[in-house]
Protein backbone atom coordinates (compact mmCIF):
# COMPACT_ATOMS: atom_id res chain seq x y z
CA UNK A 1 0.00 0.00 0.00
CA UNK A 2 2.83 2.38 0.94
CA UNK A 3 4.58 1.69 -2.38
CA UNK A 4 1.33 2.38 -4.24
CA UNK A 5 0.92 5.75 -2.47
CA UNK A 6 4.50 6.76 -3.26
CA UNK A 7 4.17 5.69 -6.89
CA UNK A 8 0.87 7.56 -7.23
CA UNK A 9 2.41 10.71 -5.69
CA UNK A 10 5.33 10.57 -8.09
CA UNK A 11 2.99 10.13 -11.04
CA UNK A 12 0.97 13.16 -9.93
CA UNK A 13 4.19 15.18 -9.59
CA UNK A 14 5.36 14.06 -13.03
CA UNK A 15 1.99 15.03 -14.54
CA UNK A 16 2.03 18.45 -12.87
CA UNK A 17 5.62 18.98 -13.86
CA UNK A 18 4.93 18.24 -17.50
CA UNK A 19 2.02 20.69 -17.51
CA UNK A 20 3.96 23.36 -15.63
CA UNK A 21 6.88 23.18 -18.00
CA UNK A 22 4.49 23.62 -20.95
CA UNK A 23 2.73 26.52 -19.21
CA UNK A 24 6.03 28.16 -18.23
CA UNK A 25 8.65 27.66 -20.95
CA UNK A 26 12.12 27.79 -19.47
CA UNK A 27 10.73 27.09 -15.98
CA UNK A 28 13.30 24.33 -15.40
CA UNK A 29 16.18 26.64 -16.19
CA UNK A 30 14.86 29.47 -14.01
CA UNK A 31 15.45 27.58 -10.80
CA UNK A 32 18.90 26.37 -11.78
CA UNK A 33 17.70 22.85 -11.09
CA UNK A 34 18.09 19.58 -12.89
CA UNK A 35 14.72 19.82 -14.65
CA UNK A 36 11.34 18.33 -13.81
CA UNK A 37 11.99 15.21 -15.82
CA UNK A 38 14.62 14.28 -13.25
CA UNK A 39 12.65 15.53 -10.25
CA UNK A 40 13.93 19.10 -9.91
CA UNK A 41 12.69 21.48 -7.24
CA UNK A 42 9.66 23.69 -7.88
CA UNK A 43 7.53 26.01 -5.71
CA UNK A 44 4.26 24.08 -6.12
CA UNK A 45 5.70 20.77 -4.89
CA UNK A 46 3.28 20.50 -1.92
CA UNK A 47 0.33 22.13 -3.67
CA UNK A 48 -1.78 18.96 -3.42
CA UNK A 49 0.02 16.77 -0.87
CA UNK A 50 0.28 19.46 1.86
CA UNK A 51 -1.05 22.86 0.72
CA UNK A 52 -0.98 24.20 4.29
CA UNK A 53 2.75 23.46 4.77
CA UNK A 54 3.96 27.06 4.67
CA UNK A 55 1.12 28.28 6.91
CA UNK A 56 2.10 25.69 9.53
CA UNK A 57 5.76 26.73 9.32
CA UNK A 58 4.87 30.42 9.64
CA UNK A 59 2.56 29.90 12.63
CA UNK A 60 5.37 28.23 14.61
CA UNK A 61 7.93 30.82 13.49
CA UNK A 62 5.73 33.77 14.47
CA UNK A 63 5.53 32.55 18.07
CA UNK A 64 9.20 31.53 18.29
CA UNK A 65 10.53 34.82 16.87
CA UNK A 66 8.11 36.95 18.93
CA UNK A 67 9.43 35.17 22.02
CA UNK A 68 13.09 35.47 20.95
CA UNK A 69 13.86 37.73 17.95
CA UNK A 70 17.37 36.24 17.71
CA UNK A 71 15.80 32.93 16.62
CA UNK A 72 15.23 34.29 13.10
CA UNK A 73 18.97 34.59 12.51
CA UNK A 74 19.59 31.18 14.06
CA UNK A 75 17.17 29.48 11.66
CA UNK A 76 18.57 31.34 8.66
CA UNK A 77 22.06 30.20 9.66
CA UNK A 78 20.88 26.61 10.14
CA UNK A 79 19.84 26.43 6.46
CA UNK A 80 23.21 27.88 5.39
CA UNK A 81 25.16 25.39 7.52
CA UNK A 82 23.06 22.57 6.09
CA UNK A 83 23.48 23.49 2.42
CA UNK A 84 27.27 23.90 2.60
CA UNK A 85 27.66 20.27 3.77
CA UNK A 86 26.50 17.54 1.34
CA UNK A 87 23.97 19.98 -0.12
CA UNK A 88 20.58 21.03 1.30
CA UNK A 89 19.64 17.65 2.77
CA UNK A 90 18.98 18.29 6.50
CA UNK A 91 22.15 16.38 7.45
CA UNK A 92 22.87 19.14 9.99
CA UNK A 93 19.80 18.08 12.01
CA UNK A 94 20.92 14.48 12.60
CA UNK A 95 21.96 13.54 16.15
CA UNK A 96 24.66 11.00 16.94
CA UNK A 97 23.58 7.37 16.47
CA UNK A 98 25.11 3.99 15.74
CA UNK A 99 25.35 4.95 12.06
CA UNK A 100 25.71 8.76 12.23
CA UNK A 101 28.45 11.04 13.55
CA UNK A 102 26.59 14.32 14.00
CA UNK A 103 27.65 17.54 12.25
CA UNK A 104 26.52 19.37 15.38
CA UNK A 105 29.93 18.56 16.90
CA UNK A 106 31.97 20.24 14.13
CA UNK A 107 34.03 23.32 14.95
CA UNK A 108 31.69 25.79 13.16
CA UNK A 109 28.62 24.22 14.80
CA UNK A 110 29.61 23.22 18.34
CA UNK A 111 27.97 25.43 21.01
CA UNK A 112 26.92 27.65 18.14
CA UNK A 113 24.11 26.51 15.83
CA UNK A 114 20.68 26.50 17.45
CA UNK A 115 16.97 26.44 16.67
CA UNK A 116 16.59 22.66 16.60
CA UNK A 117 13.59 22.74 18.95
CA UNK A 118 11.74 25.10 16.60
CA UNK A 119 12.39 22.74 13.67
CA UNK A 120 11.18 19.84 15.84
CA UNK A 121 7.95 21.68 16.63
CA UNK A 122 7.33 22.47 12.95
CA UNK A 123 7.96 18.82 12.05
CA UNK A 124 5.53 17.52 14.69
CA UNK A 125 2.76 19.81 13.42
CA UNK A 126 3.44 18.88 9.77
CA UNK A 127 3.41 15.17 10.61
CA UNK A 128 0.02 15.61 12.29
CA UNK A 129 -1.36 17.41 9.25
CA UNK A 130 0.47 15.68 6.37
CA UNK A 131 2.24 12.49 7.56
CA UNK A 132 5.58 11.62 5.91
CA UNK A 133 5.19 14.33 3.28
CA UNK A 134 7.26 17.45 4.02
CA UNK A 135 10.99 16.81 4.32
CA UNK A 136 13.20 18.27 7.04
CA UNK A 137 15.39 19.80 4.32
CA UNK A 138 12.38 21.71 2.98
CA UNK A 139 11.42 22.72 6.52
CA UNK A 140 14.87 24.32 6.89
CA UNK A 141 14.42 26.20 3.60
CA UNK A 142 10.89 27.34 4.54
CA UNK A 143 12.05 28.39 8.03
CA UNK A 144 14.93 30.42 6.57
CA UNK A 145 12.59 32.28 4.21
CA UNK A 146 9.94 32.77 6.90
CA UNK A 147 12.51 34.08 9.38
CA UNK A 148 13.75 36.59 6.81
CA UNK A 149 10.23 37.82 6.04
CA UNK A 150 9.22 38.08 9.72
CA UNK A 151 12.33 40.17 10.38
CA UNK A 152 11.35 42.68 7.68
CA UNK A 153 13.33 41.18 4.81
CA UNK A 154 12.40 40.03 1.30
CA UNK A 155 10.11 37.17 0.30
CA UNK A 156 10.77 34.83 -2.63
CA UNK A 157 9.22 31.96 -4.53
CA UNK A 158 10.88 28.98 -2.89
CA UNK A 159 11.54 25.85 -4.98
CA UNK A 160 10.65 22.75 -2.92
CA UNK A 161 10.95 18.98 -3.21
CA UNK A 162 14.19 18.26 -1.33
CA UNK A 163 14.50 14.94 0.46
CA UNK A 164 16.44 14.09 3.59
CA UNK A 165 19.87 12.56 3.78
CA UNK A 166 20.50 9.32 5.68
CA UNK A 167 24.09 10.35 6.40
CA UNK A 168 26.02 13.28 7.88
CA UNK A 169 29.62 14.43 7.41
CA UNK A 170 31.55 15.85 10.35
CA UNK A 171 34.70 16.32 8.25
CA UNK A 172 32.87 18.19 5.46
CA UNK A 173 31.22 20.40 8.07
CA UNK A 174 34.66 21.23 9.47
CA UNK A 175 36.09 21.96 6.01
CA UNK A 176 33.28 23.61 4.01
CA UNK A 177 31.73 26.18 6.35
CA UNK A 178 33.63 29.49 6.18
CA UNK A 179 35.35 30.39 9.48
CA UNK A 180 34.71 33.86 10.97
CA UNK A 181 38.39 34.82 10.54
CA UNK A 182 38.40 33.97 6.81
CA UNK A 183 40.31 36.04 4.29
CA UNK A 184 38.35 37.22 1.27
CA UNK A 185 40.17 34.70 -0.91
CA UNK A 186 39.21 31.88 1.44
CA UNK A 187 35.56 32.99 1.39
CA UNK A 188 35.52 33.14 -2.40
CA UNK A 189 37.09 29.68 -2.63
CA UNK A 190 34.58 28.09 -0.21
CA UNK A 191 31.61 29.73 -1.97
CA UNK A 192 32.90 28.76 -5.41
CA UNK A 193 33.09 25.15 -4.19
CA UNK A 194 29.29 25.34 -3.80
CA UNK A 195 28.73 26.98 -7.19
CA UNK A 196 28.28 30.44 -5.65
CA UNK A 197 30.08 33.57 -6.89
CA UNK A 198 31.22 36.87 -5.32
CA UNK A 199 27.76 38.42 -5.77
CA UNK A 200 26.23 35.52 -3.81
CA UNK A 201 28.96 35.85 -1.17
CA UNK A 202 28.27 39.52 -0.49
CA UNK A 203 24.48 39.19 -0.68
CA UNK A 204 24.32 36.13 1.58
CA UNK A 205 26.75 37.74 4.04
CA UNK A 206 24.05 40.38 4.35
CA UNK A 207 22.14 37.80 6.39
CA UNK A 208 24.36 39.07 9.22
CA UNK A 209 22.05 42.08 9.37
CA UNK A 210 20.26 40.03 12.06
CA UNK A 211 21.64 37.94 14.90
CA UNK A 212 24.66 37.84 17.18
CA UNK A 213 28.12 36.28 17.34
CA UNK A 214 30.06 34.85 20.25
CA UNK A 215 33.17 36.58 21.53
CA UNK A 216 35.35 33.65 20.48
CA UNK A 217 34.55 34.41 16.80
CA UNK A 218 35.94 37.97 16.88
CA UNK A 219 38.36 38.05 19.85
CA UNK A 220 41.35 37.66 17.54
CA UNK A 221 40.48 41.00 15.88
CA UNK A 222 40.64 42.80 19.20
CA UNK A 223 43.91 41.47 20.58
CA UNK A 224 46.03 39.60 18.05
CA UNK A 225 44.81 39.93 14.48
CA UNK A 226 48.11 39.26 12.71
CA UNK A 227 50.09 37.41 15.37
CA UNK A 228 51.66 40.62 16.68
CA UNK A 229 49.42 41.22 19.73
CA UNK A 230 47.78 44.17 17.96
CA UNK A 231 44.11 44.78 17.05
CA UNK A 232 42.82 44.70 13.48
CA UNK A 233 43.75 48.07 11.97
CA UNK A 234 40.53 48.11 9.91
CA UNK A 235 38.37 48.28 13.07
CA UNK A 236 36.78 51.65 13.85
CA UNK A 237 38.35 52.86 17.14
CA UNK A 238 35.09 53.66 18.98
CA UNK A 239 33.63 50.31 17.94
CA UNK A 240 36.85 48.60 19.01
CA UNK A 241 36.67 49.99 22.56
CA UNK A 242 33.01 49.00 22.84
CA UNK A 243 33.80 45.44 21.77
CA UNK A 244 36.66 45.19 24.29
CA UNK A 245 34.18 45.86 27.09
CA UNK A 246 32.08 42.89 25.92
CA UNK A 247 34.98 40.61 25.08
CA UNK A 248 37.94 40.61 27.51
CA UNK A 249 41.36 39.30 26.51
CA UNK A 250 40.87 36.18 28.65
CA UNK A 251 37.56 34.45 29.35
CA UNK A 252 34.12 35.51 28.19
CA UNK A 253 34.28 33.40 25.02
CA UNK A 254 30.51 32.86 25.01
CA UNK A 255 29.63 36.53 25.54
CA UNK A 256 27.66 37.78 22.55
CA UNK A 257 27.59 40.91 20.44
CA UNK A 258 25.17 41.87 17.61
CA UNK A 259 26.48 41.41 14.09
CA UNK A 260 24.61 44.63 13.23
CA UNK A 261 24.50 46.67 16.45
CA UNK A 262 22.31 49.41 14.90
CA UNK A 263 19.29 47.18 14.13
CA UNK A 264 20.10 43.60 15.29
CA UNK A 265 16.55 42.24 14.96
CA UNK A 266 15.60 44.00 11.71
CA UNK A 267 16.49 42.64 8.29
CA UNK A 268 17.75 45.72 6.42
CA UNK A 269 20.90 46.99 4.69
CA UNK A 270 22.49 48.58 7.79
CA UNK A 271 25.02 45.72 7.91
CA UNK A 272 26.63 47.08 4.73
CA UNK A 273 26.64 50.68 6.01
CA UNK A 274 28.45 49.54 9.15
CA UNK A 275 31.10 47.75 7.08
CA UNK A 276 31.74 51.03 5.20
CA UNK A 277 32.41 52.66 8.59
CA UNK A 278 34.82 49.94 9.79
CA UNK A 279 32.17 48.45 12.08
CA UNK A 280 31.79 44.94 10.67
CA UNK A 281 31.98 42.51 13.59
CA UNK A 282 33.75 39.50 12.08
CA UNK A 283 36.89 39.49 9.97
CA UNK A 284 34.79 37.71 7.31
CA UNK A 285 32.40 40.71 7.31
CA UNK A 286 35.00 43.47 7.10
CA UNK A 287 37.16 41.80 4.41
CA UNK A 288 34.25 42.17 1.98
CA UNK A 289 35.25 45.84 1.93
CA UNK A 290 38.98 45.74 2.67
CA UNK A 291 40.09 42.50 1.01
CA UNK A 292 41.44 41.82 -2.44
CA UNK A 293 40.11 41.46 -5.18
CA UNK A 294 38.09 44.68 -4.84
CA UNK A 295 34.96 43.53 -6.68
CA UNK A 296 33.24 42.81 -3.35
CA UNK A 297 33.94 46.37 -2.15
CA UNK A 298 31.76 47.78 -4.94
CA UNK A 299 28.95 45.39 -4.04
CA UNK A 300 29.11 46.43 -0.37
CA UNK A 301 28.82 50.09 -1.46
CA UNK A 302 25.89 49.38 -3.78
CA UNK A 303 23.94 47.38 -1.18
CA UNK A 304 24.63 50.10 1.44
CA UNK A 305 23.12 52.67 -0.94
CA UNK A 306 20.20 50.61 -2.24
CA UNK A 307 18.28 48.33 0.13
CA UNK A 308 15.95 47.17 -2.66
CA UNK A 309 18.90 46.00 -4.71
CA UNK A 310 20.25 44.05 -1.73
CA UNK A 311 16.86 42.48 -0.98
CA UNK A 312 16.45 41.36 -4.58
CA UNK A 313 19.91 39.81 -4.77
CA UNK A 314 19.59 38.20 -1.33
CA UNK A 315 16.39 36.46 -2.48
CA UNK A 316 18.05 35.29 -5.72
CA UNK A 317 21.14 34.03 -3.89
CA UNK A 318 19.01 32.20 -1.29
CA UNK A 319 17.22 30.37 -4.13
CA UNK A 320 20.59 29.50 -5.65
CA UNK A 321 22.03 28.33 -2.32
CA UNK A 322 18.89 26.29 -1.60
CA UNK A 323 19.51 24.41 -4.83
CA UNK A 324 22.93 23.05 -3.83
CA UNK A 325 22.90 19.27 -4.51
CA UNK A 326 19.37 18.49 -3.28
CA UNK A 327 18.23 14.88 -2.97
CA UNK A 328 15.15 14.44 -5.14
CA UNK A 329 12.96 11.72 -6.61
CA UNK A 330 13.84 8.35 -5.06
CA UNK A 331 17.05 9.54 -3.36
CA UNK A 332 17.13 9.95 0.40
CA UNK A 333 13.93 9.82 2.45
CA UNK A 334 11.38 11.98 4.24
CA UNK A 335 12.29 11.66 7.89
CA UNK A 336 9.52 11.27 10.47
CA UNK A 337 11.83 12.80 13.07
CA UNK A 338 14.38 15.34 11.82
CA UNK A 339 16.99 14.20 14.36
CA UNK A 340 17.26 10.62 13.13
CA UNK A 341 16.90 8.49 10.02
CA UNK A 342 13.75 6.42 9.63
Amino acid sequence: MEFFKVTLSLLVIAFLSANLSVAHPGFNVGWGGNGFGSFGLFPEFYQFSCPQANDIVMSVLEKAIAKEPRMAASLLRLHFHDCFVQGCDASVLLDDSSTVVSEKKSLPNRNSIRGFEVIDEIKVKLEESCPQTVSCADILALAARGSTVLSGGPNWQLPLGRRDSETASLSTSNNNIPPPNSTLQNLLTLFKRQGLNEVDLVALSGGHTIGVARCTTFKQRLYNQNGNNQPDATLDKTYYYGLKSVCPRSGGDNNISPLDFASPARFDNTYFKLILWGKGLLTSDQVLFTGSPRTTMELVKRYAEDEGLFFNQFANSMIKMGNISPLTGFKGEVRKNCRRVN
